[in-house]
Order: C-alpha cells, then structure tokens, then sequence
C-alpha cells in the first residue's frame, strides 16, 4: 500500500465530525460547554481507524496461497516470516510460538529460570507477564514504577534483588522503552538474566537499537491488538544460538533440533511442549509486515505531537520518554489525570467527559499484586514445598510486593487511549488536546455533578 493510500485509508471522517480546532496552525477559540453538559461533541459520529487493518487487494494472496497448498502446520512460510522478524529487531534468531505469554515461558525454561527461582517484574503490566512467572515454578517479586514513565524503576529492581533472583524481566509498557542502561548493569553486577517484554513494543528503539535486542532475550506478541496482529502468536529472539536451539527443541516436543542432538524417530531430548505456529498465522504476519514502519512512524509522531499538546493542559501529565528512547511504538498512549488540578473531577468522570466527545479511553490496568491467582499458586504444592513459609503466606507476600506507585497509577491517575487512535491525521491529535482544554475550562462545573 502506498504512503497516500495508507494515510487515507486510516483518516476517514466521519460525517457529523466538527471541523479541526486548528487553522493555519492558530488555535480556535474553545468557547462551548463540553459534550457531557449538553454542548456538541469534538467528535460527532467520528469513524476512528478500525484494527486490524486489512486490504484485500495486497494481504490476501498470501494467504490464499497456503490455504491452497495444503502444508498448514509449520513450515517454510513460519520460517520466512521469522527470518524476516530476527531482522527486522536486529537479532540472529527467531522462534515464533502461539502466544506472547508463551514466548515468555519458553524463554524463562530455557534459561533455566524455575521452582526456588525469583523474577523481578513490574507490576504495571497485563496479567500474562506474573503469570508466566508462575508457570514456570518461580517467584514473581514486583518492583514498583516510576510516576512520570510508567515503567519499572531500576532503583526499586536493586532493592528487589535477593540471592535467590535469577532474571529481570522488563516490560517494555505502551510501547516505549525502560531505562535499559541501568537494567543490564544490574544484571551484569549480579549475573541475572534479562528477558524483554517486548510485546507491546514491535519496533521501538532504545539508544538505536530495537526493543527486543538488548537484553538476552526479547519476547512479542501479535494478539490481534497488536501493532503486528495476527489473531494470536508470539515470538521469542536472541543471538544466543544454543538457548534458541533449546527454545526450538521446547516448542516442538522436545525433539532434537541444531545443538540439540539426537534422532528424531528415537526420542525427545528434552521435556518440551507443542506450541507451534501455523503457516496462515505466519503469512498473515508477513503481509502486515510489510507496512508496520510506516505505521510505527505514524503512531510515534502523533504521539510526540500530541503530547506537546497536552503537556500545557493543566493535570496532565504525558508518559515522560527517557533520553534515548528514539522510537516509541505507542501500542497504548497513557498519561496521568491528576484530579486536583481538574477542580476534584474524579477520574471516572474525566473518562465520562472524554468519551462524550467521542474520544474512546480507559483506566488502563488494575492492580495485580495481591489478587487470588497469586493466593491460588502461592498454596499450591509446589509453592508450599519449594519456598520457604515466610515468601508463600499470602498476606506476608501482599505486604512484601506493595508498589505505591503502581497503585496511584492503576486507582487514580492513569488514562490510555489505544493505537489506533494514532492512526489518523495530525488534526485529530489537536482536537483531542481540545476536548480534554474544553473539560479543564469547565471542572468547576463537571466536579460539583452538573454532568448529565
């Protein structure tokens, strides 16, 4: 798809949408009660880019092609699209496999990370990430965020770091990178593994490099929200060869594979699992593949544009990018809504306001450090045997894994909107900023309940 068509076919209007607040680059005025007290909406009937984005006419070939080949289960077209994506993130090798949180066990087995073993993780992040901890046995200790990035705070992972701590596993949130510098120098002082989250950060860069590449490992997903969407699927990368030997081994029945020698027909050489990708997965990913940087610039420069926008509204604080985070992926775009410099107007009413102008935004996550799957896998045998009574009482790990900032996010101040908001013109940037000046201008109104 050429540069016009794309950019066309991710900016449809809709019929009933106001004009753009920006002329020439000069702010209109922004009199008007905002949609919630009765005014018209900045957004009116606003067909917002639809995702996943398919074009028949360039995308459906390649599928069509292995439906009509008859070869379905992994073959060449899985090992095309991962050749393509080692290069593409700038390592020597690819494994894909059903699911991101299955790239970040396979990835966790294979490093030898298990029962007795403790992970450091952020506790911002979807339920997946502490699940994969436990299914491999370990430990998850959360290590809380920074307010301004969202990201996990290398200070805090220092703290978290215990003789039994065996990875680090940074969640590259939104998209966009953690302060990488500081994590691999801890694990370099304390010989731990670095596993990156990498899911929701397909093409993002950090000092020039691609997330993904840093760490001994980069795990992504391409879940069908995701920048790379492909239904479900996941994909771990490295240039460690003999780990990715054993990954591939794992994910095909522990059967032989590289520097993993044995006889197929013989026996398994290691105890693996069958997660293996299809070849229609892999041929969908690599007909999206084909324009992911041109919308990864896209969503990267609205996103920049936007937040130099929001940045003069009063209690809002844009997701603040560390100094060589070159590339963001905006797989969500967060920033913070601090109430008390919206009059008091809680969140839940902020969000109502919002989404009355025809912006579509959430609270983003809850707060997963003390919630029953942990209760579940702490009483489990394994748990009960492994570690010792102090780590597996479920209030003692509730207190121990507390994150105050993770919790100010998750409960008070955390706003997103999704990917494809990015999608679209600049000017739908400026009339989001816009919306969100119009309901500041009227928080006294909106706090004391005269929103309908």
């Amino acid at each position: 798809m050429s540069r016009r068509k794309f950019i066309a076919s991710s900016s449809v209007l809709g019929a009933g949408m106001v004009a753009s607040p920006m002329v020439f680059g000069r702010q209109r005025s922004m009199t008007g009660k905002p949609a919630v007290l009765g005014g018209q909406p900045m957004f009116a009937q606003k067909e917002w880019p639809r995702w996943p984005m398919w074009n028949p006419a360039t995308d459906e070939k390649h599928v069509l092609e292995v439906l009509r080949s008859g070869v379905w289960s992994r073959a060449q077209v899985t090992q095309r699209f991962e050749e393509a994506w080692a290069k593409t993130i700038g390592t020597e090798r690819c494994l894909t496999v059903v699911n991101g949180t299955n790239a970040l066990i396979t990835a966790m087995t294979n490093f030898g990370v298990g029962p007795g073993d403790e992970v450091i993780l952020t506790p911002y992040t979807f339920i997946a990430v502490p699940l994969a901890v436990l299914a491999v046995g370990a430990m998850p200790v959360f290590a809380d965020v920074e307010l301004e990035t969202f990201q996990i705070d290398p200070a805090q992972v220092a703290k978290k770091i215990t003789p039994r701590t065996k990875a680090i596993l940074p969640v590259h949130i939104a998209g966009v990178a953690v302060d990488m510098d500081r994590i691999m120098a801890l694990a370099k002082q304390h010989n731990l593994i670095v596993i990156e989250d990498a899911c929701q950060a397909h093409l993002a860069e950090y000092d020039g490099k691609r997330l993904g590449s840093i760490g001994h490992a980069g795990c992504f997903s391409f879940q069908n929200s995701k920048n790379l969407p492909i239904g479900e699927g996941g994909a771990v990368v490295s240039n460690n060869g003999e780990f990715m030997d054993r990954c591939y081994s794992y994910h095909n029945l522990g059967l032989p594979y590289g520097s993993m020698v044995g006889v197929v027909s013989a026996s398994s050489v290691l105890a693996g699992t069958k997660i293996r990708l299809t070849e229609y997965q892999a041929a969908i990913g690599l007909a999206l593949m084909e324009r992911l940087e041109e919308e990864t610039v896209r969503r990267d420069e609205n996103a920049r544009y936007l937040s130099s926008l929001l940045s003069e509204v009063p209690g809002i604080y844009p997701m603040k990018l560390y100094e060589k985070a070159n590339k963001g992926a905006y797989h969500l775009y967060p920033f913070r809504y601090v109430a008390a410099e919206f009059g008091g107007l809680s969140r839940d009413r902020f969000l109502k306001a919002l989404r009355a102008e025809g912006v579509p935004c959430s609270s983003g996550y809850a707060v997963l450090t003390d919630k029953p799957y942990l209760k579940d896998a702490l009483d489990s045998p394994l748990y009960q045997q492994v570690y010792p009574k102090e780590q597996v009482d479920f209030d003692a790990y509730i207190a121990a894994n507390r994150c105050p900032n993770n919790e100010t996010l998750c409960n008070e101040q955390a706003v997103w909107f999704t990917q494809n908001l990015l999608l679209g013109p600049k000017s739908d940037m400026e009339m989001i900023a816009t919306a969100i000046k119009r309901i500041h201008e009227h928080t006294g109104q909106l706090a004391t309940g005269g929103n309908k």
